[in-house]
Order: C-alpha cells, then sequence, then structure tokens
C-alpha cells in the first residue's frame, strides 16, 4: 500500500514573491535585495538586514506596510488548492510569523513552519530566533520518521537540505547558478511542470 503523500515548500519565491526585494524596491536600499537565492548563510544575511534596517530607522510596521500590498505569485492559490485536495501540505519558511499572516489569509491558511522576531515596544526589530537550526531538513526527515512519502520544492540555498531529504525533491524557478551546483534535483518553472513532477513522484490523480 502506497504512503500518504506530504508535500512540503518553500514560500517565498515559490508561492509568493520574496518580501525582502519588495521592502527594498520600496525602501530604494539595493543590499536588502540580497535572499538566500545568493547567500547561503541565514543568519549572516538576517543579521545584515537588521542591521540596515536599524541604519535606516525602518521598524516592523515600515515591512508589514510593503507585506500588506503583497499578494501570491499568479497561480500559486490555484496550485494550492490543487495541491490540498490531493494530499497534505506543509510550507517550510525561513521567514517570522509576523511576516507570513497576511500572505497565509490570501493563500486559504495553509500549515507554515517559521520563526520568531523579537520587536520591542517601538515597532525596531531586536532580534530574531530560528525556531531549530535547519528547521527544514529536520522537519522532512521527522515526516519520514512518520511514514509519509515526502516531495518538496524550493528555489534557494536554504532549500537544498531539505530537498535532498525529502523522497523527491525539485527546484521552481532557482538562478541560473544553483542547478549548476546542485544538479540532481530537477528544475521546473511553471506550476503546471510543477504539478506533473509532483504527480509522478507521488502517484498523484
Amino acid at each position: 500500500m502506497q504512503k500518504p503523500v506530504i508535500v512540503c515548500l518553500d514560500l517565498e519565491g515559490v508561492l509568493v514573491p520574496e518580501i525582502w526585494i519588495n521592502v527594498a524596491l520600496k525602501t530604494s536600499i539595493e543590499e536588502l535585495k540580497i535572499t538566500t537565492r545568493e547567500m547561503p548563510d541565514y543568519d549572516a544575511l538576517m543579521t545584515r538586514r537588521l542591521t540596515i534596517l536599524d541604519q535606516h530607522k525602518l521598524t516592523i510596521h515600515d515591512i508589514q506596510s510593503v507585506i500588506d500590498k503583497m499578494g501570491p505569485l499568479e497561480g500559486a492559490v490555484d496550485f494550492v488548492a490543487w495541491l490540498r485536495e490531493r494530499c497534505q501540505m506543509i510550507i517550510l519558511s525561513d521567514t517570522f510569523y509576523q511576516f507570513a499572516h497576511p500572505l497565509m489569509r490570501q493563500l486559504g491558511f495553509p500549515t507554515i513552519f517559521c520563526n520568531q522576531l523579537e520587536i520591542d515596544h517601538a515597532g525596531r526589530i531586536v532580534s530574531f530566533h530560528m525556531r531549530m537550526p535547519n528547521q527544514k531538513k529536520h522537519s522532512v526527515a521527522a515526516l519520514k520518521s512518520l511514514n509519509f512519502h515526502v516531495l518538496a520544492a524550493g528555489d534557494a540555498y536554504n532549500d537544498t537540505a531539505m530537498l535532498g531529504e525529502a523522497h523527491a525533491g525539485f527546484f521552481f524557478c532557482p538562478p541560473d547558478h544553483l542547478p549548476k551546483e546542485f544538479p540532481q534535483f530537477p528544475v521546473t518553472k511553471t506550476y503546471e511542470e510543477l504539478k506533473m513532477h509532483f504527480a509522478q513522484a507521488g502517484n498523484l490523480k
């Protein structure tokens, strides 16, 4: 008998636009355009981002005002609905609950595992707290231990451990350099392509 299938998806770049790139465009701060698609060390990346926010006196409210105007990528809502009719789905993201909530509403509130920001009374982002190191990989490993057949998709360096841990992992619209570094993961560039790969890897109807 086939094991139940569960799909693990990255959030930014897979279902919604990159939050920090949108903040960079709104504030004209070029340094904020750097994401995990270019910088593998997430702790170093977030530390750098918080330093930039302090330098420019930007608060959580400034970032949330940008997020409030964002929406899912074109086709993402239908893609999520397609998946949820066929299997379980969890979003595994290195973003923060304070950022993700408005976007989850637009996606129909799927389950998301992510992290927490520490914010002071003035709205300054004081620090960030990762739920655990390498949570995407550990989440997939835990789901496998619960006897799920796990499929995964992501677009950045911080997704590669998750893709490697899954029974089948796929890139979705990655930057050109990543598939060269990780050729073991098939590349998909549309939701239709990703559906096809998930359907085949998970025997989804």
